[in-house]
């Protein structure tokens, strides 16, 4: 028996599967084919020979409408048996039977086998194209057995992408790896088309609500609004939403860290460069990656500035922060310089209550046996008062003084802790103390903040010079962590020890 040409409806079924299949139905919505399962075989129950009275012809017009009733018909088969039977004899009805049938379904089958192939994974589309280079009975094969097989295999392969995506959700993780445990057909296509969509919604809600809590005001409001509308709506903020407004946020967050004054040169050239740039990912790439970089050299730098300007014990502290790790040198920033001038302060102080005179004396021994504020007192205003009042009586006349202080310290001092209303002022540097100066023709000692004086003439008259403000170590380094030194506050004891040097000369 031979086929008919069936490469028009074959080419029809590639180019236009949407008009002979309108859904888009997996390899297990295709209908089993049905009756022969070879070329030379008949339907079933029908005769091979023409018929030979009106009760044949009654038989095979009722075989020819149960074909038709059989929603596993595919289009050639119910267009051969339409024809058959609106030619309305004998002849018509028997050449379907015997012959159109088998080369209807044929055509069936081909399209059948083209569809699965166009939507099945690789080993379904291997099968269906082996099937399709092979005969009638390999057709037969493949869309009664061989699209199952292949499909098993493209599940469990699917599955196992899954697992090995680190984009995958725990609960989505949690079915598949319960699925390929199981291992059957039908354990890993109940996961595919039943289990994942569910648990897939469930996951994508949790990385929302994670997505939100750490994100900015703009993400934070997207995400509400995606978490109130449809899982459709979730999606796109995971796919692109969450992009969107980070970019929104990222932009703003830059914009704040230049309108710091505290945030440091490199910092500060970086985040202007991006925002030039604009770009979402420019910001992004700011934000996340150059932003801790600069970070750090601009902590770093601070942290050798102080160092350079400090006493013993920070500049000892400042080096063992910068052998160490970045948290270590924002601890120094923050905390340990302070600690540190505190003792140095109190190294200075101990100097002064040996050097100085009467009462610079007895002030910086009872400062000494006060705290750190006491300490940071006598240095930014209970040095000078005492001074001034050594002087006072060094100047009265016969009166000489009984020791002739030098007070030469050897550090700039500095307060240890700054007090709130400091705090609030410098953004969390604390204060350093005044160290005063006289003027005169006495010699000068070593130290950051040296202080001289001499008497004039043989009255015993002593002049004092203007206060000085002490090096403080953090001038003009505009470091988020550790803050501008207070030169205002400084500079108000001075005015204090201005007005006091007038009314003793007055």
């Amino acid at each position: 028996m031979k086929l008919p040409k069936v490469s028009a409806v074959v080419a029809a079924a590639v180019l236009a599967p949407a008009v002979l299949f309108p859904s888009s139905a997996s390899a297990a919505d295709a209908p089993r084919p049905t009756g022969a399962s070879g070329p030379d075989a008949g339907s079933a129950g029908t005769p091979d020979a023409a018929p030979t009275d009106a009760g044949q012809e009654d038989l095979d017009r009722a075989e020819v409408r149960r074909i038709l009733a059989d929603k596993a018909s595919g289009v050639s088969v119910r267009e051969a048996a339409e024809k058959a039977l609106a030619a309305g004899t004998a002849t018509a009805l028997r050449e379907f039977l015997t012959t159109g049938l088998q080369n209807a379904r044929y055509i069936d089958y081909r399209v059948d086998t083209l569809r699965i192939l166009g939507v099945g994974g690789p080993a379904v589309k291997k099968a269906a194209d082996t099937a399709l280079r092979g005969s009638y009975a390999d057709l037969v094969k493949f869309l009664e057995e061989g699209q199952y097989t292949a499909r098993a295999q493209d599940d469990r392969a699917e599955v196992e992408r899954i697992l090995a995506d680190p984009a995958t959700g725990r609960l989505v993780r949690e079915g598949a790896q319960k699925a390929l445990d199981t291992g059957t057909p039908a354990a890993l296509r109940h996961f595919l088309t039943v289990d994942l969509p569910k648990w897939r919604e469930s996951d994508d809600r949790v990385k929302l609500v994670q997505i939100m809590s750490k994100g900015g005001p703009a993400v934070q409001a997207a995400a509400i609004a995606a978490m109130d509308g449809s899982y459709a709506d979730i999606v796109k903020f995971l796919q692109e939403g969450q992009y969107t407004a980070r970019a929104q946020d990222d932009r703003a967050e830059i914009e704040r860290l230049l309108a710091d004054p505290a945030t440091g040169p490199g910092v500060r050239e970086a985040g202007q460069k991006a925002l030039d740039t604009g770009t979402p990912t420019a910001l992004r790439h700011f934000v996340e990656t150059e932003l801790p970089v600069q970070r750090e050299h601009d902590a770093r730098v601070a942290l050798s500035q102080i160092m350079a300007k400090g006493g013993p014990e920070v500049r000892a502290a400042a080096s063992t922060a910068m052998d160490g790790s970045y948290a270590d040198v924002v601890k120094f920033l923050q905390e340990g310089q302070y600690t540190a001038r505190a003792k140095d302060n109190r190294a200075q102080v101990a100097q002064i209550a040996e050097t100085g005179g009467p009462a610079v004396k007895k002030a910086a021994l009872a400062a000494l046996d006060g705290n750190e504020q006491a300490v940071a007192t006598f240095l930014l205003e209970g040095w000078a008062k005492a001074r001034a009042e050594d002087e006072a009586a060094a100047a009265k006349p016969g009166t000489e003084p009984t020791v002739r202080p030098t007070e030469q310290p050897t550090t700039a001092p500095a307060a240890p802790a700054a007090s709130a209303t400091q705090t609030s002022a410098t953004g969390g540097q604390a204060v350093q103390a005044a160290a005063r100066t006289t003027s005169g023709t006495g010699t000068t000692g070593t130290g950051t903040a040296a202080v001289t004086r001499t008497t004039t003439g043989t009255t015993g008259t002593a002049t004092v010079g203007s206060g000085q403000l002490a090096a403080t170590g953090t001038e003009g380094l505009g470091l988020e962590a550790g803050g501008a030194a207070a030169a205002l506050a400084a500079g108000a004891a001075l005015v204090v020890v201005s007005r006091r040097r007038r009314s003793a000369e007055g």
